[in-house]
């Protein structure tokens, strides 16, 4: 049976509940989570529930149901012990077109109970329609475990923006282009805040979003890609992307294959940074879906250098990089202590113009301790140069996260920050250095 989902308003509405147990004061507490006026009646009455009694919170009559109760009644919820009084409920009920919930007893429900993941007005409710409360009570973990802490004053703050959009800018095209951009930055209460201004000055501003799709498994996307690829506008996806990852996209998206595989360019490097540009430009938000990880091995140098010239605004989602799928695939560690401390990742490919130079790796280093002074011995005993770009990075993608950005000859004398913090080392930092 197909079930309608609906969130429904129950402020200062008449809401019933039979039964007083522990069964029936979980309902009632959600009821009263909804502003509802509450009655319960019962012949007896756990002492919590007669503690919001006594309090005014919800009104009680210890007695047995009976169906002239259900008389200006919204909504009924049926949690005695017994089947039969709770049989009653229902159909007094259906005779008088309530909407009945028996509680554990789906046949007698017109409506379940979701398991609900909440943040601020933000509300995500899963339902099983009965059919398994455990699976949906593990569902809305796993939820909650991936929103962010910080969603429900965000929500707040774009739906203050959203009306005033609303009450500025006519109808059309440009506006909900608008409020789609609008939900994918951050808002804050600053008249100076970007996002308000963006909004209000009535100009809309694309953005490209560099996506790793991982190794092709759409359960290993990140919860941040899978949200962006479910709201954009335009998606430019390499060959190697799968149609599984590539149908999470919005079906009003353009989507485009922009792959090079083998040697066979159907398009080159520079239209696909011109088409990033032209659709930013144009006022979209635009994925840019590589496989992988976008920062291994996906041309994102390039691509970053266009979008910096041309100022468009970009942003980079780390995905899981196919080396550690392989690892995954044979169910070993790439580090294990006993065989390795390191992990050397090239390419077959090269830039194009001449017989290929084996570049300078780009160096990482987990865990490099408080103290860089013997690192930064190691790195010059092997004959490199002092002037190689460094940086150290604490708290990668976390709130806090601090970048330091130095030298070899340097890196001895910076405090790194808080851990977890990794060191990077080579060429490909000089940009950040300059």
């Amino acid at each position: 049976m197909s079930l309608f989902p609906a969130f429904i308003k129950l402020a200062r509405r008449p809401c019933l509940v039979v039964g007083a147990g522990a069964v029936a004061l979980q309902k009632i507490h959600s009821l009263l989570a909804a502003e509802a006026q509450v009655r319960v009646i019962a012949p007896r009455v756990h002492p919590e529930i007669a503690a919001l009694a006594a309090a005014g919170t919800i009104s009680i009559e210890q007695r047995a149901f009976q169906p002239d109760d259900l008389n200006k009644t919204f909504l009924v919820i049926a949690a005695t012990s017994d089947p039969d009084v709770n049989a009653a409920v229902y159909q007094a009920a259906v005779e008088r077109n309530i909407l009945c919930n028996s509680v554990d007893d789906p046949p007698h429900c017109d409506f379940y109970f979701g398991s609900v993941v909440s943040r601020g007005d933000l509300q995500i409710a899963v339902s099983t329609a009965g059919q398994s409360p455990a699976l949906a009570q593990r569902l809305r973990k796993e939820i909650d475990e991936q929103l962010p802490e910080d969603l429900g004053p965000w929500l707040e703050e774009t739906g203050r923006l959203r009306r005033e959009v609303l009450a500025q800018i006519p109808p059309g095209e440009d506006r909900r282009l608008l409020l789609h951009r609008l939900a994918e930055r951050q808002v804050c209460d600053s008249p100076a805040c970007p996002t308000r201004t963006l909004a209000l000055g009535g100009a809309i501003a694309g953005r490209v979003y560099l996506v790793g799709a991982g190794p092709g498994d759409p359960g290993l996307l990140t919860s941040r890609a899978a949200r962006l690829l479910a709201t954009a506008d335009v998606v430019l996806n390499d060959d190697l992307v799968p149609d599984p990852i590539l149908k999470l996209a919005h079906p009003e998206a353009l989507a485009r294959n922009v792959g090079k595989r083998c040697g066979a360019k159907k398009i080159t490097q520079a239209e696909i940074n011109a088409l990033m540009i032209q659709h930013a430009r144009a006022g979209r938000s635009v994925v840019r879906l590589k496989s992988g990880d976008p920062l291994v091995f996906g041309r994102a140098a390039e691509e970053i250098d266009a979008l910096r010239a041309a100022a468009v605004e970009f942003e980079v989602v780390p995905g899981i990089t196919a080396a550690f799928a392989a690892a995954a695939a044979l169910g070993l560690s790439l580090t294990d202590r006993r065989a390795s401390s390191s992990v050397q990742i090239s390419s077959g490919h090269h830039a194009t113009g001449g017989p290929p130079k084996i570049p300078e790796p780009t160096r990482v280093v987990y865990m490099p301790g408080r103290d860089l002074t013997t690192l930064a011995s190691e790195w010059r005993a092997q004959g490199l140069p002092g002037h190689l770009p460094c940086a150290a990075i604490s708290r990668a993608a976390q709130p806090g996260q601090r970048i330091t950005l130095t030298t070899l000859d340097e890196l001895h004398t910076i405090q790194p920050g808080p851990a977890p913090v990794l060191v990077l080392a080579g060429w490909v930092l000089k940009r950040g250095i300059e």
